[in-house]
């Protein structure tokens, strides 16, 4: 009934103070404006850098902070997690907010979830970790002992895109154990005294950062393997404090007070463009959208936030019913569930678990809170289900919506209250209901009150489904919900409701086929029907948006059949049905996915130190990262967490609508008219030269290699290698087969966007440069010349980066050009940070490549000939995309000696981003091409694919197509290993016999291994380092490498500690500099260790040699004593340190193909094992098991080497399998956020990853006989792809389809349905002809 109360005059109501508290402090703001995101005022107003933004869509978790909050029904506080940067300032008023900084800090103290995230090596670039903390605190602040899935669950919200997983949950697992703490207890090293004036062994171990001495071989220890021959991740070999609960923040008692006391408060806050309210009561919110019938009602702000932050538009007024008590309740009785249109997902969640557990209601009652709550797992993360409500959801009328698909099958009613209306509507959630595109049948000035969920009754069934890119937190691709009635006691349908997602402009109802369905029994034949009555109901265009229109289709189809198969065992159970014989009982037995939720398993093995090693020595030992800490806290500092300069401006990059045409005037009028705008920048400030590379003229809009191809545009610079003569020996061969392949790009998705802040000196034309660049040395030159001055007067800085995989290594300059150049214009410093938006718009990625190969072999398995056509898309600029391609074809033989070799290479010029460096720079693509026709080959023959490659794997001085001699060849080594390790031979034997007995579920495993060639081009090949040594003893460590996640500067700091002979707490790196080494290579290729490592050594080797004497002659002194005679006796205590690596030499003749010398100067092996299940229904996959066995020489630092093996490999597991850069036709890019690009999330680390470093692999050719880890591990995850591939082709033999099918990178869900080619696909197969629909394009492009 609706009740009446006091009006508000909303339009005079005076405007509100915010009052809210952040880490215990009170912080009052007078005049807030309801534009500011929470980050922003965090980082901006309380200098709170901590939360990062790192997309600005809620889609990272970058933003992740804990807001804490008086619940008035429930009378209790509650602690949730959320994105900052889409929860407004004024939404937390009367909230307490809890930062990264509010829970722990080097200077005091790390909170138990930043202690083990550090300790277990969780932290690799650090910029994601700070919101990977607050998401795991925030669960622990309402779990002080969470379960597994409680964990996996607080973090779907959040991604890492160095670690790939592992240690994180490794870390986390260790809460699940409320005692957990060191593993020798009392008798913890830590707890042991000082004797005889020796340091405690705890100290040793806090000092070095690599856990408790009790398991890292100290003298003490007897068993000295004991810890490095196993997991350095492993809880068990790890010491950390014990979690203590009591000892959290308080709520802030004042507020606790004064939330108990009073009740909510309405508001209003007013902004220059955006009216905010906050109503108290349902009269007053019905009332305000009376006033305001176009305001948007706003509860976490997770849609509006988006359109705003990343889409630009305007909202005038918002209204937010957070404190509406009759909107935020859930009730029930014996009909159903009514849900209050303000209840969170996550509420909802709960609240309909506890009711289906307690035993009150039928299980056929609650099937449609069952199949609510399932989908609900798959619905986005944490940080957006705690403050997302189910009426924003319905209201939106997405036509993914996760939600609606389910009220409508359950035919849920919807309840509107309006202003002016003496009762509330009551409306059936059926296809009239979503009347077209992101429209409801809602009145104008109606208020969603809540839905209501009837129960099912005996005779029905009901079940939801979705499949999306990535399983978790991602947008369906299509989901669907679908309830049948049954007459009582038979098979007859009495009644069938549907509702499809992804299907049309809305979420659709297949009506005709709901009618037709009326009357019939539930066997195969109406099943085939209903594939024919869905397929006319459900029509996709060509053209549809989203794209995939095939696919589409068959997931439709394929629900629907997974419905069928649920319903038909239900029914089969009850005695009701027999199964025809064509219907085998294995569809309904072993139709079960594999649980969502996984205990990582997991082993680590790496090969011991030296006897003898000195205690300080930490080469070797798996040390936390240098700045590990500082990542866990907040406090480790990227270039936008650094203070404003005084009159700092900010810059904004302009891009254009057109893909390929000339600028033939700007037009700034309207940004003159802006409050803030200064100038505009553009190439006529250029005082200097400008060098920026333009695309030469291309005919038309095209994306494409084959599109390039087919108009013969290239850029002037190819790759071709000659060994051999394939063309004559291809004609003795056996068998010779032709194919193609293709491997699509790559978004380097660095957590930090391109970021730059230049600040002009004032006299001399200096100029300061501080960028999130990989080669400050290339900043340094081009901003000389395009200020036109010496480089002596720019100074580079970069201090760490966010990530960056080769993305910084030249694309930086699209940010730092422009700065530099405005900065100059207007004499201060300017800064730019990319939007996520921008930074995947303009900077471009890894480079897709097609290949046309052919053949030649024996019929006993032998290789004999390649010739290899290589196309890699370079874009609209060159870039780097010549060495890409260099590399890829270095790579074209992977691991197998192929005598003849003919290998041509060509560079497309299209109209997208220029494609540059990226992990792997190349090779994977070669590699992929390479085990794509190996893999053919064994098929054909009929050959085990371990036992062709075996077969045709190099052996030791073996010689490679480029003409290198193969020492130390470690392939072999490594294959015979994992296969031994993985229990291949066995797991095969199972997998077969699980195959047969599974019709729509498969597994498949492959195994492959890498070969990778270590080095920069001969002349880039050298390194360089300063040491100060100061008189108190301590030293100041400078190199050529940048730190962006990979351990480098940790590694360094090794170096020197063995060197020097001294601990690592006496050393330090402060950041990289052209000031302090000059004319460096960029951080790339794997290399920077060995070149800077060695460098470093000699700056150390030649102060040693300078204190050699006073050494000798007086033995007994300490470090510190001995530096303070030697700067008495004044011996020079600094000194630089260079190296160039000998040996290298190359000579490529581009015309003839002919490569002499060393392009190598060594390579790093591999090889790994994976094994997959496939839902053969929906392309869906999961890794079961990944085993690797990785040659890194003799590690520096085993931790940090397996991260980054890890790291590379699920990197690479996206690169493979879900990772998809799509343009428009016209040439607009599609994926420019998590929103719509999907990396790997927690949810697809391998179930159980193992990785083991080889071991008595010595490498003469890199410090300390180490090897480079960075790069070459990507590829091993390939053989993800291939165990798919192996699966599909198990699907395919079910359905008649033998022999050998082509299979495109990346294997998408939607590549892996569509190539398990049954009886559904291909009903769906129509789009494929272009006769059907002449003219028409698709929606994307795969470039």
């Amino acid at each position: 009934m609706v009740t009446t109360e006091v009006s508000t005059d909303w339009q005079v109501m005076s405007r509100d103070v915010l009052m809210f508290y952040v880490n215990g402090k009170k912080i009052v703001e007078e005049s807030p404006d309801p534009e500011t995101t929470l980050l922003s005022y965090l980082r901006v107003k309380l200098r709170l850098t901590g939360s990062k933004l790192g997309c600005g869509e809620g889609g990272c978790g970058a933003c992740t902070v804990m807001i804490s909050k008086w619940d008035p029904i429930n009378n209790k506080i509650v602690h949730f997690s959320a994105n900052a940067c889409l929860a407004l300032v004024v939404s937390v008023h009367g909230c307490a907010v809890t930062t990264v900084e509010g829970i722990g800090s080097t200077k005091t103290k790390l909170h138990a979830v930043q202690e083990r995230l550090a300790k277990f090596h969780g932290s690799q670039c650090g910029f994601c970790t700070p919101g990977i903390v607050m998401s795991m605190y925030a669960l622990l602040r309402n779990k002080p002992v969470p379960s597994v899935e409680d964990i996996e669950e607080c973090l779907q919200g959040n991604l890492c895109r160095c670690t790939g997983y592992r240690p994180i949950l490794s870390a986390f697992n260790t809460f699940i154990d409320s005692t957990a703490g060191c593993p020798m207890g009392a008798k913890c090293c830590k707890n042991k005294p000082i004797q005889n004036g020796n340091e405690c062994r705890h100290r040793l171990c806090t000092k070095y950062n690599i856990g408790c001495s009790c398991f890292t071989g100290f003298p003490e220890t007897s068993d000295k393997n004991l810890m490095r021959n196993d997991d350095p991740h492993a809880s068990q070999l790890v010491c950390f404090s014990k979690y203590d609960p009591t000892q959290e923040i308080l709520f802030p008692p004042d507020l606790l007070i004064e939330s108990k006391s009073e009740d909510p408060k309405t508001l209003k806050f007013v902004g220059e463009r955006v009216t905010w309210f906050r109503p108290t009561s349902l009269q007053q919110l019905v009332e305000l959208k009376s006033i305001y019938p176009d305001a948007q009602l706003v509860n976490g702000n997770t849609e509006i936030g988006v359109e705003a932050n990343v889409r630009g538009r305007h909202f005038k007024y918002i209204i937010t019913p957070l404190d509406v008590k009759e909107l935020k309740t859930i009730s029930v009785d014996d009909k159903g569930v009514n849900i209050g249109s303000s209840c969170t997902i996550s509420q909802i969640k709960e609240e309909l678990q506890n009711f289906i557990d307690s035993g009150s209601f039928t299980k056929y009652q609650t099937q449609c809170l069952e199949s609510l709550v399932e989908m609900i797992y798959w619905f986005a993360g944490d940080q957006i289900r705690n403050v997302a409500a189910i009426g924003g959801n319905i209201m939106t009328a997405s036509p993914i919506s996760d939600l609606n698909p389910i009220l409508m099958a359950n035919e849920s009613i919807a309840t509107f209250r309006l202003h002016s209306r003496a009762k509330d509507r009551q409306v059936l959630m059926d296809q009239s209901f979503f009347p077209k595109y992101r429209t409801t049948c809602a009145e104008k000035g109606e208020v969603l009150i809540s839905v209501f969920l009837p129960f099912n009754t005996k005779d029905q069934y009901m079940k939801a489904y979705k499949q999306s890119k990535r399983r978790e937190d991602d947008i369906a691709i299509v989901n669907s919900a679908m309830r049948v009635v049954f007459h009582p006691g038979t098979c007859k349908v009495l009644k069938f409701v549907a509702a499809f997602g992804g299907m049309a402009a809305t979420s659709v109802m297949p009506e005709k086929t709901m009618q037709n369905m009326i009357g019939k029994e539930w066997n195969e034949t109406l099943m085939k029907d209903v594939m024919i009555w869905l397929r006319k109901d459900l029509p996709l265009a060509l053209d549809a948006p989203g794209g995939m229109v095939e696919y589409r289709e068959a997931l439709a189809a394929s629900f629907f059949f997974k419905f069928f198969l649920c319903v038909r065992g239900n029914l089969v159970e009850k005695g009701l049905t027999t199964l025809e014989d064509d219907l085998k009982l294995q569809n309904l037995t072993t139709f079960k996915p594999t649980d969502a939720i996984h205990i990582p398993m997991s082993t680590r093995t790496w090969q011991d130190t030296t006897d003898g090693q000195p205690h300080d020595d930490m080469v070797g030992r798996p040390m936390q990262h240098a700045s590990g800490d500082k990542h866990t806290t907040g406090e480790a500092v990227y270039v936008d967490d650094m203070p404003t300069f005084s009159d700092e401006l900010y810059l904004c990059l302009v891009t254009s609508i057109r893909p390929h045409a000339y600028i033939k005037n700007v037009d700034i009028s309207k940004a003159v008219a802006c409050e803030g705008f200064v100038t505009y920048v553009d190439h006529r400030d250029v005082p200097g030269t400008n060098e920026i590379p333009i695309a030469g003229e291309l005919c038309e809009v095209f994306a494409t290699s084959k599109d390039a191809m087919h108009h013969q545009s290239y850029f002037d610079i190819s790759k071709n290698v000659v060994h051999g003569d394939a063309i004559t020996a291809m004609a003795t061969c056996d068998h010779v087969i032709e194919g193609e392949v293709r491997i699509g790009g790559q978004e380097h998705f660095y957590l930090e966007t391109q970021a730059c802040i230049a600040v002009p000196k004032g006299e001399d034309g200096e100029i300061e440069m501080f960028c999130s660049s990989q080669d400050p040395s290339m900043l340094q030159r081009t901003t000389a010349t395009l200020l036109g001055v010496e480089a002596n007067k720019v100074v580079s800085r970069v201090k760490r980066m966010g990530g960056g995989f080769g993305g910084k290594e030249t694309r930086f300059l699209v940010v730092s050009n422009p700065v530099a150049v405005a900065a100059h214009k207007c004499g201060k410093a300017v800064r730019c940070m990319l939007s996520r938006k921008e930074d995947m718009i303009i900077t471009g990625g890894r480079q897709p490549f097609f290949a046309n190969y052919k053949v030649g072999f024996m019929k006993d398995g032998k290789l004999v000939a390649l010739i290899l056509d290589l196309y890699g898309n370079g874009g609209n600029t060159l870039d780097l995309s010549g060495g890409v391609l260099g590399k890829a074809v270095i790579h074209s033989d992977n691991c197998y000696k192929i005598p003849n070799v003919l290998i041509h290479g060509k560079i497309c010029k299209t109209n997208i981003s220029s494609s540059n460096a990226f992990r792997g720079f190349g090779a994977p693509q070669g590699m992929l091409i390479v085990e794509s026709w190996m893999t053919r080959i064994a098929q054909f023959l009929n050959m085990t694919q371990e036992k062709f490659r075996d077969l045709n794997m190099y052996k030791e001085e073996d010689v490679t197509h480029f003409n290198q001699k193969l020492e130390s060849f470690q392939a072999r080594r490594c294959w015979e290993e994992v296969i031994e390790k993985s229990n291949m031979v066995q797991r095969k034997e199972q997998i077969a016999q699980f195959n047969q007995q599974s019709r729509w579920r498969k597994k498949g495993i492959a195994c492959v291994p890498t070969k990778y060639a270590i080095g920069f081009p001969y002349n880039w090949c050298h390194g360089g380092a300063l040491v100060h040594v100061y008189t108190d003893g301590s030293v100041y460590l400078s190199h050529g490498g940048t730190e962006m996640g990979q351990g480098l500067h940790t590694k360094m700091l090794q170096v020197a500690g063995r060197c020097l002979g001294i601990p690592l707490s006496r050393i330090h790196i402060c950041e990289t500099s052209t000031v302090t080494v000059p004319n460096t290579r960029a951080t790339a290729a794997s290399f920077s260790t060995d070149l800077n490592g060695m460098a470093v050594k000699d700056a150390c080797d030649t102060i040693m040699e300078r204190l050699d004497p006073l050494r000798k002659q007086n033995p007994d002194l300490e470090w510190n004593d001995l530096i303070t005679k030697a700067y008495n006796e004044r011996i020079c205590l600094s000194t630089t340190g260079y190296h160039k690596t000998p040996g290298m030499f190359s000579a490529w003749d581009a015309e003839t193909g002919i490569v002499e010398g060393r392009t190598a100067c060594y390579f790093s092996y591999g090889a790994a094992v994976s094994e997959v299940e496939v839902d053969c229904l929906t392309g869906d996959h999961v890794v079961l098991q990944t085993d690797i066995v990785m040659d890194v020489g003799r590690s520096l630092n085993p931790a940090i080497d397996i991260g980054q093996i890890e790291g590379a490999f699920v990197q690479g597991y996206g690169l493979f399998t879900m990772e998809e850069p799509l343009h428009t036709p016209g040439g607009h890019v599609i994926t420019s956020g998590p929103g719509v690009y999907k990396i790997p999330g927690f949810g697809d680390c391998p179930r159980n990853f193992n990785v083991h470093l080889l071991r008595n692999a010595e490498n003469d050719r890199a410090i300390y006989s180490s090897k480079a880890i960075g790069e070459p591990p990507l590829f091993l995850a390939s053989s993800v792809f291939f165990a798919i591939k192996d699966a599909i082709g198990f699907a395919r033999e079910e359905s008649g389809l033998l022999g050998w099918f082509q299979l495109d990178s990346p294997a998408t869900s939607e590549l892996i349905r569509m190539a398990c080619g049954d009886c559904f696909t291909k009903q769906h197969e129509q789009h494929t002809d272009p006769k059907v629909e002449k003219g028409v394009k698709s929606w994307s492009i795969r470039a």
